[in-house]
């Protein structure tokens, strides 16, 4: 009996992030976060974004059309051929070859994410695949050599996780055929998935032109579903619900049940304190101005990664300038399908130069629980000195999260969605 207990480990503790603010009592533990974000009707968004993808519905409905003309536009800041070379001139070389800017729009829902994983639909495997007919003869013959498949190689502005979808995701592609024509790249990509991915446009720009390297911001956009009694702006139900656990006259003397103070106690996973009295309201109007705070800082959002180291002694950063950071409510038109005047939603736009893993849905996620605690204005900024992660809350589904477009010009604060 000794041996076989030994063999079962005892599993480990993960121990929740001990806030010494008044707020503490009031803010969701992990588990009741996660909870709180994933019971909420999905279907509505992912449907959304499906009929964007497939131009049955646009940004304009949602948002209006003088907060999305500049949205779905060429981009004409990229040169289509370099300067001092011919794109027709016959020669071998870097110079030679063509390089084109594809821009695509997915539902993230049908793919296991953007970056090519061995048995998994993502993507880029799906573009690559079918940019396999337009490589060059000598590319085609070392594939060949190599018993690999005869596929394009395509770099990306950035990678998206598994269920996020992207209306204007940037990537390109090179080759040193010069009879390659721009819809015969659409078409070949648009056959591939039809109604899960379709082709934006394609252009011909200059062989320097790098969709990660040359970016100067990305635009992002989570649309997340209210409940009726969420954002009661007359009554400020939130705020009321807040100043109600705080005038509780057992606040701060708290027990667990043996006459300890839970004001002291690290709560773990398996014992989470269960407590109907937190808030489970929050103001849309107090996410936005927890997210305004961080407009126009450069800080580390190593507390709001996932899947990353929080400190490298190696690669890129953890400091991102966010340009814009802003909350709104809106009405979710129903798929063109149903029938309905419309779900009540929250959008949270997020413009920044760069973003981390998961970054976007622990920003809404913690936004979200902070704004119900009734925590003060600056309280993410105040979470940037954490040690732990978990300080901050879990990622929000992905369902929720769209990579809208990506930027190759200095930022326009006046071309935001919510202003």
């Amino acid at each position: 009996m000794e041996t076989q207990c030994q063999s079962h480990p005892e599993k480990k503790a993960y121990v929740h992030y001990n806030h010494t603010d008044a707020c503490k009592f009031a803010r969701w533990t992990a588990k009741e976060s996660f909870d709180f974000m994933y019971a909420r009707p999905w279907q509505h968004v992912v449907d959304f974004y499906s009929d964007m993808v497939n131009d049955r519905l646009c940004l304009s409905d949602l948002f209006g059309t003088e907060r999305t003309r500049f949205i779905h536009r060429d981009d004409n800041e990229i040169p289509e051929v370099e300067a001092g070379s011919d794109g027709n001139e016959d020669r071998s070389g870097r110079l030679a070859r063509c390089n084109f800017k594809i821009v695509v729009s997915y539902h993230g829902g049908s793919f296991d994410g953007w970056q090519k994983q061995p048995g998994l639909n993502t993507v880029q495997g799906l573009v690559e695949k079918s940019l396999g007919t337009f490589v060059d003869e000598r590319k085609a013959q070392l594939l060949k050599e190599k018993c690999k498949p005869l596929e394009g190689c395509s770099i990306v502005a950035g990678r998206t996780d598994k269920g996020v979808s992207a209306l204007q995701q940037v990537c390109s592609f090179y080759t040193w055929r010069k009879d390659v024509k721009l819809c015969d790249i659409e078409d070949a990509i648009n056959s591939a998935a039809p109604g899960k991915i379709r082709v934006v446009s394609v252009s011909k720009v200059s062989r320097v032109f790098h969709p990660n390297f040359s970016a100067k911001w990305r635009r992002y956009l989570y649309i997340f579903p209210l409940d009726d009694g969420e954002n009661r702006k007359e009554s400020n139900g939130s705020e009321l619900q807040v100043e109600n656990f705080f005038n509780n006259e057992n606040f701060g003397q708290q027990t667990d049940g043996h006459g300890e103070n839970v004001e002291n106690e690290l709560i773990s996973d398996e014992g989470i304190l269960e407590s109907s009295r937190k808030p489970r309201r929050f103001s849309v109007s107090r996410v936005n101005m927890l997210l305004e705070k961080l407009e126009g800082k450069l800080l580390s959002y190593k507390m709001f990664a996932r899947d990353t180291k929080a400190s490298r002694n190696t690669g890129p950063p953890t400091e991102c300038f966010l340009y814009h950071a802003r909350a709104t409510e809106a009405i979710l038109p129903y798929s063109v399908k149903d029938q309905g005047d419309g779900r009540k939603v929250m959008c949270v736009e997020l413009v920044a130069n760069r973003f981390l893993r998961k970054m976007v849905r622990v920003l809404v996620a913690t936004s979200i629980r902070e704004a119900a605690a009734g925590a003060e204005d600056d309280a993410l900024l105040k979470l940037m000195d954490a040690t732990c992660r978990r300080a901050t809350a879990p990622p929000a589904p992905s369902d929720g999260l769209c990579l809208v477009d990506v930027g190759y010009t200095n930022f326009d604060p006046q071309n935001s969605l919510i202003l």
